[in-house]
């Protein structure tokens, strides 16, 4: 059984280790007191679900720091094959090539001001695992100020997971698979909207294009768009 608690500052639902009497949130930072951790009758579907306390993205950081964020252009761009599981995608790193070279050919984005995250990436703190995907958001929106222009591109497997806060209206959060998500857990929208939406200041943009399931709530926006019409490409 899962044990949930809300973070006493920003109410983002917390894991608790068994037996711990308090935990630290991962978005804000806050340590939440709990007298008696309770249990949650939540019974996960799978492996997915089974998803591990959260920790601040850049603890534990592996091998190989990220690059300095600068300039007014940014950008996130990750594909998840999940090559040789059940799960396997065709194309998705296919897509994050291609994303890189619009970016940098025809957006002019500095190659240096790009963060990709693949599995054929050679460096380890390259490639699309939840903890180097978080870290990877994080330094998004580092130092972000009005004018930049920000991009976060996601080509790979989004799923669902049962909402115990109340925010959803279907009851369920959306969320990203990394490759390792079956045995780290997978990333809840809350965590997506807290990390890169919310510290954006004004006049600064954010282009968030998610190629998977369950993508169109994925950010946690308020609004949502249904287009019904010829769409026109706006450029960033």
């Amino acid at each position: 059984m899962l044990m949930l608690v809300d973070c006493s500052n920003c109410r983002t639902p917390l894991q608790l280790p068994p037996g711990a009497r308090s935990i630290r949130c991962s978005i804000c930072h806050a340590v939440t007191q709990v007298a008696e951790p309770h249990r949650s009758s939540r019974s996960p579907h799978s492996a997915a679900f089974n998803q591990h306390a959260p920790h601040h993205p850049l603890q534990h950081a592996p091998p190989g720091p990220l690059p300095p964020a600068h300039g007014s252009k940014r950008a996130v761009i990750c594909g998840v094959s999940y090559k040789n599981t059940r799960y396997e995608l065709k194309g998705c790193i296919n897509d994050v090539k291609c994303m890189k070279y619009l970016l940098i050919n025809r957006f002019n984005f500095p190659e240096s001001s790009i963060q990709m995250l693949s599995e054929e990436e050679p460096e380890l703190c390259k490639r699309p695992t939840k903890q180097n995907l978080r870290m990877a958001l994080y330094w998004l929106v580092q130092g972000c100020q009005p004018g930049d222009s920000l991009v976060f591109h996601y080509s790979g497997h989004g799923s669902q997971q049962r909402n115990y806060t109340g925010d959803e209206v279907d009851g369920y959060d959306e969320t990203l698979c990394p490759s390792d998500f079956e045995t780290q857990g997978m990333i809840v929208d809350d965590e997506i909207n807290a990390t890169i939406v919310k510290p954006l200041p004004a006049g600064s943009k954010l282009h968030a294009i998610i190629d998977a399931c369950h993508s169109g709530t994925v950010l946690d926006l308020p609004y949502l768009c249904r287009m019904d019409r010829l769409v026109l490409f706006v450029s960033f």
